[in-house]
């Protein structure tokens, strides 16, 4: 896959996932997910996509620590319903890395370890936008994702599609939308806030 140069800047989120190693997927069962591993899984690139896995990279180091993040033990809880504005989207970038799913995903093995179902929710009752807790010790930590701090998805969109949009605007769009998407890279202490429980 070709894409943007500035992708590969973009610090990987290492995971320990403890049924990779199990089934042999691994030695160590140390997994890393690059962003462009989900812009793959999303299909895209966007500032929701990219808030996404901020919210992911810089909450689970919060939540861990020096630690690596445990891949099956987090609880993920977002305050939008999957069909709220681009919720779902988030849901599913958030899912990919820390396995957790509705009722859809792995049911476990017979002894009842890996589990996968039922540690993602929609629609919770949080203040924040995403919560994570740690299955093992019950520690949770929230996290806000703010980009109209430093960027306007919309505006961009719509300078390419409304109807003052001339050539130029349309021919130039692509670039401008991933610019937008550094900024938002370049910008993550500005639009993720951490907020411990």
């Amino acid at each position: 896959m070709k894409y943007l140069a500035f992708y590969d800047d973009i610090e990987k989120i290492v995971m320990y996932d403890d049924l990779s190693k199990f089934l042999g997927v691994n030695d160590d069962g140390v997994l890393d997910f690059s962003y462009p591993d989900i812009v793959k899984t999303a299909g895209h690139s966007c500032a929701t996509v990219a808030g996404a896995y901020l919210i992911a990279l810089k909450g689970l180091k919060a939540l861990y620590g020096g630690k690596l993040p445990e891949r099956g033990e987090i609880k993920v809880e977002l305050k939008k319903a999957a069909t709220d504005d681009n919720a779902g989207v988030v849901g599913c970038v958030l899912s990919n890395i820390t396995g957790a799913t509705t009722d859809y995903g792995f049911g476990g093995i017979p002894t009842g370890k890996y589990n996968r179902r039922n540690l993602l929710f929609f629609g919770a009752d949080i203040e924040e936008d995403v919560c994570f807790t740690r299955l093992d010790t019950n520690e949770k930590i929230c996290v806000n994702y703010r980009p109209k701090k430093v960027v306007n998805p919309m505006a961009i969109l719509m300078s390419a599609i409304g109807p003052d949009a001339t050539q130029e605007d349309k021919d130039s769009f692509a670039q401008r939308f991933q610019a937008m998407v550094k900024e938002v890279f370049d910008n993550a202490d500005k639009v993720i806030e951490i907020i411990k429980k």
